[in-house]
């Protein structure tokens, strides 16, 4: 009789650490994929922030000048583009490239544009183009940051679904990899906004 308990106890004290060992390491990877997807809406924001500051660097930039319409025309179609493109939430590899695509788009639209403004040193001095330039230059700082801190945070979920045993927690709660940026064929980082 006492071995039939003992049996019992033995029994419920692996069943015990078993189920404590699935819950302790389900929720380590919903924290790690909270972590991705926080990182992820950072990219987004910093996108963002990009997007808003394009329009007062058109503005500026026809206010001052007779600017070339076609230049500004480009650079207002490649912020609709790369705007429509962050609605994307998605976190999938073909996402992110699609995203980087139109970010990098508008960054070569507005390459084009600052290279313009050269001719023009009157729209150069001014404060207004000066302050958004130092906001442009910093946006581009955290969108380098942002990317990185995502790409760290995937390489951190990855290493955990990828390890053993929580490869065994991962698959069987259907906790699958995820890619980060990647730099495209013949390039060795993204398009920034360069002044």
């Amino acid at each position: 009789m006492q071995k039939k308990y003992s049996g019992y106890i033995v029994g419920g004290g692996i069943l015990l650490i078993l189920i404590t060992w699935l819950s302790s390491s389900y929720n380590s990877f919903v924290k790690k994929q909270e972590k991705v997807n926080l990182q992820w809406a950072e990219v987004q924001n910093t996108y963002q922030r990009r997007l808003d500051l394009v329009p007062n660097l058109v503005n500026v930039v026809k206010g001052v000048s007779d600017f070339e319409q076609t230049t500004l025309e480009k650079i207002t179609e490649a912020r609709s583009r790369a705007a429509a493109g962050l609605r994307t939430t998605a976190l999938t590899g073909e996402n992110y490239r699609k995203q980087q695509e139109l970010q990098d788009t508008l960054a070569l639209s507005v390459n084009r544009l600052i290279i313009q403004i050269e001719k023009y040193p009157e729209l150069k001095g001014t404060a207004a183009y000066s302050g958004l330039q130092t906001q442009l230059e910093g946006t581009e700082r955290r969108i380098r940051v942002a990317r990185n801190d995502f790409n760290e945070a995937v390489a951190d979920y990855n290493k955990k679904v990828r390890g053993f045993p929580s490869n065994l927690v991962a698959g069987l709660f259907g906790f699958d990899q995820k890619k980060g940026f990647e730099a495209a064929v013949g390039t060795d980082k993204a398009v920034e906004i360069k002044f």
